[in-house]
């Protein structure tokens, strides 16, 4: 099973979409924000992918947070913050049987899916 997280009015995550639907792949869409996610499917996607390729450091929500927020190292912090933030995730995130990638590229998906 494939499964798309994101939240619904991102372009990235748009684009995601439309190129599943045109592949004809079925997928599962979950929206991050609406439905949130649970400390160990982040925890996961961090050790899968790293921290730093998961955490997304240029959106607005990560410029709302507050210094000590943003001076946070530790994994289990960040993986904590974007728990409760989903919005710091990079989007979209793909789980295509297990295997996470994060961000829409056309021929990463093509060469994951086809």
């Amino acid at each position: 099973m494939t499964t798309l997280y994101g939240i619904s009015n991102c372009d990235s995550v748009a684009k995601a979409k439309k190129w599943l639907k045109q592949a004809d792949i079925d997928f599962a869409f979950v929206d991050f924000r609406k439905d949130g996610l649970k400390l160990e499917q982040v925890s996961a996607w961090a050790a899968t992918v790293g921290i730093e390729k998961l955490l997304n450091k240029r959106g607005t929500t990560w410029r709302k947070l507050n210094d000590e927020q943003k001076a946070l190292e530790a994994t289990e912090d960040l993986v904590a913050l974007m728990t409760e933030n989903p919005t710091l995730i990079k989007r979209p995130v793909l789980d295509a049987q297990g295997r996470i990638e994060v961000g829409f590229n056309a021929d990463l998906y093509t060469d994951i899916l086809q």
